[in-house]
């Protein structure tokens, strides 16, 4: 080894001892004639000193040294001067007196220095992303990531769960996302896909017999992104044979509470909570709920029937609802240009045909420019439902479920942020479950999966399947940590015969079906074992335990939003031979070709 010791290692107990330091030139501090300076590895940092009666190469050499230089020093450990400690460090207590100094490496003046106070643009930062890992919260939060990944695997493995990697390169099947495809050179006009999931691996793997399988596998969806997705991400797969759903959950629980104890400090209280997706989407608009404050969803459509506005009067009559929610405090912080801007939010992303308010007055008054078509007793009852007092902000919209339910749980979104209704720093994690089996697609009017199409239904459920399909409710089950799902999953169908009623409800006949999924049908056939398991999505857990709201900040090397890597400027063109070695013509360049600089400005926003 070039060193004797990491730079986050020496304290009192090494001094008087001589050691040898490598790592990169943090800062640089002349007092005319002693120079200081943080010598930085992963470890932590050592205040390195220069003195005067050092000898004259030495002295030479450290005239060279720059920010980010690569060196080794060899040195004594002495204690720091009385009132010169540091507390913040694992080393604030020594410093390093320098012998010897080596350049290993010398580094050209960077784009942004690591330790600087201001974090540089995101595109700058992922251009020289081997810059970025070395600021000390990309540090820290891999640190983190790699603890939460190795806590998770002992949590498993003290569960008596195996660890089973399944093919990176497959069939390509649908499993709700585009696949991205791999070419095969043997097999000329053939295609691998890169899996979605290793899903129908690990159903195999329990018609096997390894009833606890678990995997750290690498996913690939070609979708839309935003921040808190990517292209290709990691996922915490797991699978287990003869259980129920609250076998699942109740594994997950003890895994979210160790996690929760061992990196947070936090003691959760098991069983964890738990909404019907029903509820959840009744009480606050959606399905992975943040439950870490309150201003829940209030539905008023009977009230809205019988008043005089009509608005509320025409929705409620023909079967839509009115719903609202009651903004705690906010009508003195919410001007009308305010209560503006989250109109046209509404609107704009939503398609709300508008945004009614009500503010509640000091005396107790509603007060709004609608409240004319209410009478005093409406208007009381109103009052009355949201359970108003004076200074809350009322807003509602009338419109369809799924509009009133996106509207009101954008708004409460933002709002909680702005009125600032919860602790950052607080953690809350609960369940969802019992969500319906099927739901219609955008262009289309037959079903599509909600989970995906091997989840069983829930035992009551099964002769609906046949009658009224829209009202199974599946064995599925999300994990939601602040208002993030953190993780799915479900009970799997392990009937042939079930199986194929489902792929006949997604519109696959059995001649398709077989095409499609005929090994995992086959494999059914054989002895299938009541099975269920879960993917919680790493990559979020890590966001959301280490207090980011970007999902690329916990990656080491993320694609931006165009899918695309700034630091080696992929997807890229390949060389002709590999295309015919393929068995590839590229006949025509589908859509704008963009330069590699419009790429990265565009990938980022």
């Amino acid at each position: 080894m070039l060193r004797t010791h990491t730079c986050g290692e020496l304290t009192l107990e090494n001094i008087g001892q001589t050691a040898t330091l490598c790592g990169w030139v943090d800062t640089i501090r002349d007092f005319g004639g002693v120079t200081f300076i943080d010598l930085r590895d992963r470890y932590g940092r050592t205040q390195v000193v220069f003195n005067p009666d050092s000898t004259q190469e030495v002295l030479a050499e450290m005239g060279k040294l720059k920010n980010e230089y690569v060196i080794k020093v060899v040195g004594e450990v002495r204690p720091r001067p009385d009132g010169q400690t540091n507390k913040k460090l694992a080393t604030g207590e020594v410093e390093f007196v320098v012998s010897d100094l080596e350049i290993l490496n010398e580094c050209k003046t960077p784009p942004f220095v690591p330790g600087q106070k201001d974090v540089p643009g995101e595109d700058l930062r992922l251009k020289h992303r081997y810059l970025d890992l070395r600021r000390e919260k990309m540090l820290q939060t891999l640190q983190l990531r790699s603890r939460i990944i190795k806590t998770m695997r002992d949590y498993c493995a003290d569960n008596n769960f195996i660890d089973i990697e399944t093919p990176i390169l497959g069939r390509s099947t649908p499993e709700g996302a585009r696949d991205y495809l791999v070419p095969s050179r043997v097999f000329k006009g053939k295609f691998y896909a890169l899996p979605q999931s290793p899903q129908i691996y690990k159903q195999i793997m329990m018609i096997a017999g390894y009833d606890r399988y678990i995997q750290v596998a690498r996913c690939f969806r070609d979708e839309d992104l935003r921040a808190d997705r990517q292209p290709e991400f990691t996922q915490l797969d797991l699978e287990m044979s003869f259980v129920d759903s609250d076998d699942v959950i109740g594994m997950i629980d003890g895994m979210m509470q160790r996690l929760a104890k061992e990196l947070l400090g936090l003691d959760l209280q098991l069983p964890l909570q738990r909404l019907t997706y029903d509820e959840a989407m009744t009480r606050f608009g959606h399905d992975a709920p943040d439950l870490r404050f309150g201003m829940e969803i209030v539905d008023v459509t009977d009230l809205a029937s019988a008043c005089g506005f009509g608005v509320f009067k025409s929705t409620a009559e023909a079967g839509k609802f009115v719903r609202g929610v009651n903004a705690k405090g906010a009508a003195p912080m919410y001007s009308r240009k305010r209560i503006d801007e989250l109109t046209n939010m509404v609107k704009d992303d939503f398609g709300a045909k508008g945004l009614a308010w009500f503010r509640c007055e000091e005396d107790g008054s509603l007060f709004s420019p609608i409240a004319k078509f209410f009478t005093e007793e409406e208007l009381a009852d109103l009052k009355i439902r949201f359970d108003a007092e004076p200074g809350d902000l009322l807003l509602l919209i009338a419109d369809t479920w799924d509009i009133s339910c996106k509207g009101l749980y954008s708004i409460r979104k933002r709002m909680g942020v702005e009125l600032e209704l919860y602790d950052p720093k607080e953690m809350h994690f609960s369940w969802v479950v019992e969500f319906p089996m099927f739901e219609r697609g955008d262009e289309t009017e037959r079903w599509n999966a909600m989970h995906h199409p091997f989840t069983a239904p829930r035992d009551q459920d099964l002769d609906q399947l046949d009658s009224d399909a829209g009202k199974t409710r599946a064995k599925a089950y999300d994990l939601v940590i602040n208002g993030y799902e953190a993780g799915g999953g479900t009970i799997r169908i392990h009937d042939s015969g079930i199986q194929q009623k489902v792929f006949g409800l997604l519109g696959l006949d059995e001649e398709s079906a077989q095409e499609r999924f005929g090994f995992l049908l086959d494999a059914l056939k054989y002895g299938a074992p009541p099975h269920g398991g879960i993917a919680l999505g790493i990559d979020r857990v890590v966001m959301l335990f280490a207090g980011l709201d970007n999902i690329r900040d916990c990656i080491a090397f993320p694609k931006t939003q165009k899918a695309y890597d700034m630091m080696t400027e992929a997807p890229n063109v390949v060389e002709n031979l590999q295309l015919e070695d393929l068995g590839i013509e590229i006949s025509k360049l589908i859509g704008n070709q963009k330069t590699d600089s419009e790429e990265q400005s565009e990938g980022t926003q």
